[in-house]
């Protein structure tokens, strides 16, 4: 089982091949951050709040400045982890230079569209916030709190779980009435590359709200997949006992580490095997999404 390879654990979720992920971060960069409709559903989202300033909460802030063009306001409740996530910022907006996606004009104007802060009253003005802290369902359900009392009574509020129920942060113990305007948005890391994200609605999830997700993740340069409020939703229902598979074929004996991933790697065309996989998004989520 996980439990046997519960060694290390690192940051969520899915991985491209560089080639194909470094072509779609280029054709990404090239689309204008303003070239959304004004008759477009997501049209009235100006600002997106972003709840955990980790590397996918800080991927969601960039893909929102850069190609919605929205202002971002990344709200994290530790000063250290805040500026880890203004230096991976400023790196990657160095980065983006050196390759010739963005001059110093466009760099600097999306550092302007990204405001840091350290409590959640920051996002009182955000027309759709977006949380993207740890796979926690209490910790989720305590922010949801907050934000169904802080937030315009217009903003959507998504998560971006790979695992937990959306319909569980709909409950009126949770956000009130707000539960129509409550709905999933799962990202997959690293976010200014990878082009999914998968929509999740939950039993009361409204289709305005749903709507406004689809058209905002158009607006980020994303491909959306929708799914029902299952365990896993899609990718990680069918992800997950994959990668459980591998590790029981590795835990009983049946080939080495290395076999089972050169295996699949290069007998069914996957950018990694499901191993390696595992410890890139984290063994201890892994764990957390099969139980």
């Amino acid at each position: 089982m996980l439990l046997s390879l519960l060694r290390s654990s690192s940051s969520c979720c899915l991985r491209r091949a560089p080639a194909a992920a470094g072509l779609a971060l280029r054709r990404a960069l090239s689309s204008s951050a303003s070239s959304s409709s004004s008759s477009s559903a997501s049209s009235g989202v100006k600002t997106i709040g972003v709840v955990g300033a980790g590397q996918m909460g800080t991927g969601i802030g960039l893909v929102s400045a850069v190609h919605a063009g929205l202002d971002v306001v990344l709200v994290d409740s530790s000063e250290a982890q805040r500026q880890v996530s203004s230096k991976f910022q400023a790196k990657w907006l160095a980065k983006e230079q050196d390759k010739g996606r963005l001059d110093a004009d466009q760099a600097a104007a999306i550092a302007e569209k990204m405001t840091m802060a350290g409590d959640l009253s920051a996002l009182s003005e955000a027309d759709f916030v977006v949380e993207a802290v740890p796979e926690n369902l209490d910790l989720k359900r305590t922010i949801f709190q907050t934000l169904a009392e802080v937030v315009p009574k217009h903003a959507v509020l998504a998560s971006n779980t790979s695992s937990i129920s959306i319909t569980k942060l709909q409950h009126p113990s949770v956000v009130g009435d707000a539960g129509d305007r409550v709905i999933g948005m799962h990202f997959m890391n690293p976010v200014p590359v990878m082009k999914l994200v998968e929509v999740i609605e939950g039993l009361k999830t409204s289709p305005e709200t749903l709507d406004i997700t689809l058209d905002l993740a158009a607006r980020m340069n994303k491909v959306t997949s929708k799914s029902q409020d299952v365990p896993g939703f899609i990718a990680n229902r069918i992800l997950m006992p994959y990668i459980n598979e591998a590790v029981i074929a590795l835990e009983t004996g049946v080939a080495s580490r290395e076999d089972i991933d050169t295996t699949m790697k290069l007998g069914t065309g996957v950018p990694m095997g499901p191993l390696v996989l595992a410890d890139f998004i984290g063994l201890d989520t892994c764990l957390a999404i099969m139980r």
